[in-house]
């Protein structure tokens, strides 16, 4: 990569108040956010012209009032420090909620109002009657399916992935992948439980998690997480840590993925052997860890790769796919990498898209290296996944000298 530490902007001086200005707007987006994504619905669905009885437009704007307060309230309280699970998932779901109610009242709002209005159907107050109603039908639908979406337990991906430095006995190897599961307030144990059962339905030679374990600390989560002690692979199941562990006392996820039989990947690697040939299976830390100020907590792509053959193929383990830049430096053939959830809600993946290099699926970065972004196994704060599904991934890696028919 190139070091930048030395490059300095043309009239440095005249532009250096810019960043303070930035880091000032910035400050003012959680203010305006919650704002926005209640006012815009209200004045949409209730004062556009639809001209409702007094009744039913003070009740609907008690409706969006309520939501606006109430939903960082029950987040603050939920996600604070005093961390209660009954008003996070409150607020996640109105979080959620509100955010679905936004996006269609913008989009299905202006372009039904438009098309009405082109092709003469009705009178003005008509035509916005008939936006309210309908935003309100597509928010339902969605939130109704979205909700389906995030509980049930993940598709199974297939994909075969060719990576020209894998020797031939190693053609085939089956590597799983699970990312993001997220146990938190809602209790998933259950849904954890299926989900390994799915994982064991696979056949694997190595599983994987790219971390996201869950939200909150080991010690409340345990019930949601001890299901992974279950899962099977002929070869190892190993795992790298994520930036919600960092938020949750990762040391203690660390102690309890030791307890539950897992291989922590944190910063080092492995060998996995098969028919005379050698794949290195390596992992970090996610990218947030040195900030956290846990002692030994870092991602160290040269302590991962330390001692082993550069001339033998590499399987990275990273959370983030951003990490792959280093990845492609280092000449890593494939990264596994979770963090985006696909986006979760759409169209929140247009943000996802200015942080991180790829969404989902497999991406060629570099001469050498590939990455494969999952969607995600569970889903964060909001129990909705819309247009963006959750998934169990499995790997099939292809040699390009298959081993000969015996």
């Amino acid at each position: 990569m190139t070091d930048t530490s030395d490059t300095r902007p043309v009239e440095g001086e005249a532009q250096s108040p810019q960043p303070g200005r930035l880091r000032r707007l910035l400050r003012y987006i959680p203010l305006i956010a919650p704002v926005l994504l209640w006012a815009v619905p209200c004045w949409v669905l209730l004062y556009a012209g639809q001209h409702w009885p007094l009744p039913v437009t003070l009740g609907g704007t008690a409706v969006f009032a309520l939501g606006l307060v109430g939903m960082p309230l029950a987040m603050a309280r939920g996600h604070g420090r005093r961390q209660q699970d009954r008003a996070a998932i409150v607020g996640d779901t109105l979080l959620g909620a509100g955010w679905v109610l936004f996006t269609w009242s913008v989009l299905l709002g202006v372009f039904l109002r438009i098309a009405l209005t082109v092709t003469g159907v009705g009178e003005s107050q008509d035509r916005a009657r008939i936006v309210t109603w309908a935003v309100l039908a597509v928010t339902a639908v969605l939130l109704a399916w979205g909700y389906a979406e995030a509980r049930r337990v993940p598709r199974v991906r297939r994909l075969d992935v060719r990576l020209p430095r894998l020797g031939a006995g190693l053609d085939g190897l089956r590597v799983v992948l699970i990312t993001d599961t997220h146990y938190g307030p809602l209790d998933r144990a259950r849904w954890s439980a299926r989900v390994c059962e799915t994982v064991n339905t696979l056949d694997a030679d190595l599983v994987c998690h790219t971390g996201d374990i869950a939200d909150g600390t080991a010690e409340r989560r345990r019930d949601q997480a001890v299901p992974l002690a279950s899962v099977q692979a002929t070869r190892a199941r190993v795992y790298v840590t994520g930036n919600h562990e960092y938020y949750s006392e990762a040391q203690g996820w660390v102690d309890l993925m030791d307890e539950l039989g897992w291989e922590p990947l944190r910063n080092r690697h492995l060998l996995l052997e098969r028919g005379g040939d050698t794949l290195v299976v390596a992992g970090v830390d996610d990218v947030t860890a040195e900030s956290s100020g846990l002692a030994g907590h870092r991602a160290h792509l040269a302590g991962a790769l330390a001692g082993a053959d550069p001339d033998l193929p590499v399987l990275l383990l990273a959370h983030q796919p951003a990490f792959v830049d280093r990845a492609a430096a280092e000449g890593i053939d494939l990264q596994l990498s979770g963090h985006t959830h696909g986006g979760q809600i759409w169209p929140f993946h247009h943000l996802v898209r200015l942080d991180q290099p790829a969404l989902a699926g497999l991406s060629r970065h570099g001469a050498r290296t590939l990455l494969y972004t999952s969607r995600g196994t569970g889903f964060w704060g909001p129990p909705f996944r819309v247009f963006a599904p959750s998934e169990i991934t499995l790997l099939v890696l292809r040699s390009p000298h298959p081993p000969a028919a015996s």
